[in-house]
């Protein structure tokens, strides 16, 4: 493809994103799927196209409307290309010449906005502070009370592209000879800093081909989410429930930590997930996982099972904050009133799954959400309101299961891209007490 049919190409997807409700991984593939002929470059150019116009798309915003020219799909592409690319103005208008393939020629305005542009970076000191960081404006006080003075530097790690990081299957490997395994293939992949069982490649790769994944000696898992599985603790022979199971990528890591012994249940109300789920399952050589299809956490299968099971795993639904590097659309997605009725569902979720816990067991709260109010205030408001559980600090439970110093907090664990170099995380672990029959669960000590 020339770069011109690149260009388009991008436009295309950001025009199909914009008009749609769908995400921009899915709009991309599905354009890709339909058009075979495009080649692996040709697709990794224009997801760059895509991926720096959602990225920063504020900033570009900015320009556009401080060029008076209007907002849209292309303008934020042209912008892109001059700010973020570093294409000159002639190399534009050269890929911009009407052909069948490729954009239409450029406007008097678009003409106008390359050129001035040619002399600017992306940041401009009049702009807000939301629009430098790339933000939504409703959102940056919300992040400023997280991040204070340190908001710019975590912004500039949530704008980046992520690493793709690689979980080793404990069920058929160790670290050391997948990692020989992907070397095998050409692929050079380190182990990750905090996660014993992570592998970080140097750079993206086709996986579907690689033997390592086929085989099921690795699969996809952000660190972070690794992380949070490990602080499950999640033994052989126990009885387990992942809550919100989705496509079952904690689930793998849950059963991996359970050696195949014991019941692990992964329970979601999407039916489609819970078929993702058994694919990736059957690769992965898991045995003891029974897919659960819930109609809604207060499905009757909760109250039948009350009390029934060492470890709940609960990954709320939530705004997805902390996966900005690898979902740069959904930022522009989000609404306050998407906040508030999050918040309220969370606390429903987490309430029902509390009640599968049987008296010693534990319940682990999780979101990749960077914001208090879907983290550490929900935590509160739970216990709070279930006072037969108390909180396990999370250093200690790192402590027990990983080895170390937890690296994110004392009571909570709180990852971040700048701090830690992974997705945004939030994880919260309770204790049910064990209390014997009539004794008031009031009555239970505070965990240490």
């Amino acid at each position: 493809m020339t770069p011109g049919a690149q260009v388009a190409a991008a436009i295309d997807i950001l025009t199909a994103i914009e008009t749609g409700d769908r995400p921009a991984d899915d709009v991309a593939a599905d354009y890709f799927r339909r058009r075979r002929y495009i080649g692996a470059k040709d697709r990794a150019h224009i997801a760059g196209h895509v991926y720096s116009v959602l990225r920063h798309r504020a900033a570009l915003d900015w320009w556009s409307a401080k060029r008076f020219v209007d907002i849209r799909p292309r303008s934020r592409v042209l912008a892109a290309l001059v700010l973020i690319e570093d294409w000159r103005p002639e190399a534009i208008s050269a890929c911009c010449d009407g052909d069948r393939f490729r954009p239409a020629r450029l406007s008097e305005a678009e003409e106008r906005l390359v050129r001035s542009l040619s002399n600017h970076t992306l940041r401009h000191p009049e702009m807000s502070r939301a629009v430098a960081n790339d933000l939504p404006e409703w959102l940056e006080p919300y992040l400023e009370r997280v991040f204070g003075k340190q908001l710019e530097r975590e912004m500039v790690a949530f704008n980046a592209p992520a690493p793709t990081d690689l979980r080793v299957n404990l069920l058929k490997t160790n670290r050391e000879t997948a990692r020989r395994a992907l070397a095998g293939d050409g692929i050079q992949a380190e182990p990750t800093p905090w996660s014993p069982i992570g592998l970080r490649l140097r750079e993206r790769v086709p996986l579907g081909g690689l033997a390592a994944f086929k085989e099921g000696l690795v699969e996809v898992q952000d660190e972070s989410s690794q992380i949070a599985a490990l602080l499950t603790d999640a033994r052989p022979g126990m009885r387990v429930v992942d809550f919100c199971a989705g496509a079952g990528g904690k689930t793998l890591a849950l059963a991996a930590g359970m050696a195949n012994r014991g019941k692990l249940v992964a329970c979601e109300v999407s039916l489609y997930r819970l078929e993702r789920a058994a694919r990736r399952l059957r690769r992965a050589g898991v045995c003891n996982v029974e897919r659960r299809a819930l109609s809604s956490e207060q499905d009757k299968w909760v109250k039948r099972h009350a009390r029934g099971f060492d470890r709940v795993f609960v990954d709320v639904p939530c705004l997805g904050t902390g996966t900005w590097r690898r979902n740069p659309d959904a930022k522009w997605r989000m609404r306050p009133e998407d906040l508030a009725e999050l918040i309220e569902r969370q606390q429903q979720i987490l309430r029902s799954a509390a009640r599968l816990v049987r008296p010693g067991g534990r319940l682990v709260y999780a979101t990749c959400s960077l914001l208090r109010e879907e983290d550490e205030a929900q935590a509160e408001t739970f216990l709070t309101a279930e006072t037969d559980f108390s909180l396990l600090p999370a250093a200690r439970a790192w402590s027990e299961t990983i080895g170390g110093t937890s690296p994110g907090g004392e009571d909570y664990l709180r990852l971040t891209a700048a701090q830690h170099g992974t997705d945004g995380f939030f994880v919260a672990i309770f204790e049910r007490c064990a209390a014997s029959p009539g004794e008031n669960p009031s009555l239970c000590p505070i965990a240490s």
